[in-house]
Parts: structure tokens; sequence; C-alpha cells
């Protein structure tokens, strides 16, 4: 399987590791750490150095209850850092829903859009239907962040959400972007449950049926902190396992803050698949 973006064919035999790059004051878990151009920039060397695949740099926070970010100030935050980071010599993923900031990121090179809102915003599928290559995260997403987690979905989650991505890349497809192109995001936290986001673990594979590959975003969920009783920053541990459970099931890319460990994780489970049989 492979994954097609911008500037990059990414071979996803292997699982990639995607590294968060926040460029925000409110992110649940690193906000403020990053804002300035140059500690960003820092952190994304920092991240290809343990050995990220992927960077995605986001200038709005989406943790619940959160206020959207007016548009001059997202594009304040991020573009001077997706201006730099494109020399960086991996791919570049910019996290927004917005499509002014789509647009003027991928004129800058990025070469991925992840979406919380899978292009449901006016234009934005316009946007990536318009770029002959760049490579867009679809995630499923229950209500939108101020109030998803006071309202969220009910019943089983995993057929809505392969529906919901299913639809969306159907509508994607008809303007003409390559499925190669396309990856599932189940949105892990956004307007579900506890229950629903194991659920979406435990059953990953059903999501796998129309083969597009996913991405899974685990990394320091709130879900984790419920069955461990573990703070945002105590949650290195089951953020790793989290990670390796998706992986294990099938998730080709994983979205994480903690490179270095996550990266040394998955090459003990790669060295498990490939030891010799009896």
């Amino acid at each position: 399987m492979q994954w097609q973006t911008a500037r990059f064919l990414l071979d996803l035999a292997q699982p990639r590791v995607m590294g968060i790059v926040n460029v925000t004051p409110d992110s649940f878990s690193d906000g403020g750490r990053f804002v300035s151009t140059r500690r960003a920039l820092e952190h994304c060397e920092e991240l290809i150095r343990q050995g990220a695949d992927i960077l995605d740099i986001g200038g709005e926070s989406s943790r619940p209850g959160t206020a959207p970010v007016p548009l001059d100030e997202e594009r304040a935050r991020v573009m001077p850092v997706v201006r730099e980071a494109v020399r960086l010599g991996v791919p570049l993923s910019v996290d927004t829903y917005k499509p002014e900031v789509m647009q003027e990121a991928l004129d800058l090179g990025a070469d991925i859009i992840n979406d919380i809102w899978a292009l449901q915003r006016p234009d934005a599928i316009g946007v990536v239907a318009n770029h002959p290559a760049c490579g867009v995260c679809l995630m499923h997403m229950h209500g939108e962040p101020q109030t998803m987690q006071r309202s969220p979905m009910q019943g089983d989650a995993v057929p809505q959400v392969r529906e919901f991505l299913r639809l969306r890349s159907e509508a994607l497809r008809q303007r003409g972007v390559s499925v190669t192109r396309i990856a599932w995001d189940p949105g892990i936290g956004f307007g579900k449950t506890v229950e629903q986001n194991f659920a979406l673990l435990a059953r990953q594979r059903e999501l796998l049926h129309d083969g597009y590959p996913l991405l899974a975003g685990w990394s320091r969920k709130s879900s984790l902190g419920s069955v461990t009783g573990a703070a945002v920053q105590e949650r290195l541990v089951p953020s790793v396992a989290a990670a390796l459970l998706a992986v294990e099931r099938g998730a080709r890319i994983v979205r994480v803050h903690d490179v270095r460990e996550t990266v040394a994780a998955l090459k003990v489970w790669a060295a498990v698949q490939s030891a010799p049989g009896p």
C-alpha cells in the first residue's frame, strides 16, 4: 500500500510515524512549548532525529471546549513554520480545516492536508481536488470541538465512522482525487465515549475493508487516562501501547507526541513480524 502526497510517495508496507508539532498556546498536551517559529522548527528537527517519517503542524487546538482561532491568527502561527519545515526532507502535513490555510500551505510546498472536519467546510474539498497530488487525511468527528464531549455520538461507532469516511472519500473521488491520495482517521476522542473509542480500536480491522490506509491518533488521549488514571504528561506508556495495538490491527500511520519511544516500540514489533517461523 502507498500514500501519494505532494512530493513523496510513501510506502506503507511498514508503519509510519507522524510527529505532532503544535504551534498553539492551548494544546491539551504541549500547548505553548513550541509557539515561536524557532522553537517549532527545533522541535521539527528533533522529531526527525528521533525517527519521525512525517511532521504534522497545527495552529489550532481541537481539544474539547476550545474556541475557534481566527483565520489570520492561524496563518500567523502556521505559515512561518511551514515555509521553513518544507526544507527538512520529510513529508509535511498541515492540520487545519480552513480552506484558506490549506491553500496557502500547499502553495508553500506542504504535502498533506489533515482535516478534522473531513473537508466539510465550504471550498475545502475544492482546494484538495484542484491540487495535482497532495495527500489528505479525512477524520471522523461527531459534533464540533466546542460541544462534542458534552453530547457524544450514540450507538455502535464503528459502522457509523466507516460510512461517514466512505461517503467523504467518495465525494473526493468524484472530484477526480485518486484513491491513493486518501487516508482515514477514525477520530479517537472526537465526540465519542471511552467505550466507543476502544471499540474502534478493538474492531479497527472493520475500517480497512474499503482499502484506505488508516491513521491512528491515540497519543495522550483522555480515554487512556480514563482506563489508567494517568494524567496527560504520564500517558507515555499507554500511548505507545495504543499505537502498537493500532498497528497490530492494521493502522499504517500513527500520529504521536512521543516519537522516539514509539519508533523503538515499532522496531520490536517489526522484529517479531520478520522472525522465522517453526
